[in-house]
């Protein structure tokens, strides 16, 4: 995602198929949140007795894409490109190529490996990728209430807590867009006697 946002990602495993000119080409498609988890993938779905099984991945920042053994640039960063053109993150794509006996060459190896990523991926149903944000907070004992009572109300995940002799502290987490209104709503609620401090902007998740 070249705009840093978080995007949407697959809902679930996608799949599709086109033939051109005898070759068949199988397109196949699933969120991943890591390089580890798309590699999977790709071993999983690879046909050892096809052509090529070509592939690319998106995650964040990072991406990778092979040919395999298709000519440069034909096919792995076509089934990239269609990733991209779908405004997809956390995504990895597959498109095996069983030969038919006719030569694409390279202008019809794009269109068959990107066309048939691209269709896949439009069809597959979608989710919303949401960043979310951590916030560490401590307040004394008589707040108890109130700060629970907020972090209830906006759904906040509570990864630590702890008791000592000043009060409580914890680190909370929740989608960013929501960050703002909390913190004044705790504030309110506690007449500024909570302390907040925030450690930084998680990766989009799930």
């Amino acid at each position: 995602m070249s705009d840093g946002a978080p995007g949407a990602t697959l809902a679930a495993r996608a799949s599709h198929q086109i033939e051109v000119k005898h070759s068949r080409f199988l397109a196949l498609a699933a969120p991943v949140t890591t390089p580890a988890d798309a590699l999977d993938f790709v071993q999983d779905v690879a046909d050892p007795d096809a052509t090529h099984n070509c592939w690319a991945y998106r995650i964040g920042g990072e991406y990778r894409f092979n040919d395999d053994g298709e000519p440069s640039g034909t096919a792995g960063r076509p089934i990239l490109a269609a990733i991209d053109g779908q405004g997809l993150d956390q995504v990895v794509a597959v498109v095996t190529r069983w030969y038919g006996g006719i030569k694409l060459g390279a202008g019809g190896l794009v269109r068959a490996y990107g066309g048939s990523a691209a269709e896949c991926l439009r069809r597959a149903e979608r989710r919303e990728l949401v960043q979310y944000g951590e916030l560490d907070l401590a307040y004394p004992f008589e707040d108890i209430g109130a700060v629970h009572a907020a972090l209830n109300a906006f759904g906040a995940h509570k990864d630590h807590e702890r008791f000592d002799a000043d009060g409580v502290r914890v680190r909370i987490r929740l989608p960013t867009s929501q960050l703002p209104a909390l913190k004044a709503q705790l504030r309110d609620a506690t007449r500024n006697r909570v302390r907040l401090d925030d450690p930084g902007e998680r990766s989009p998740s799930r």
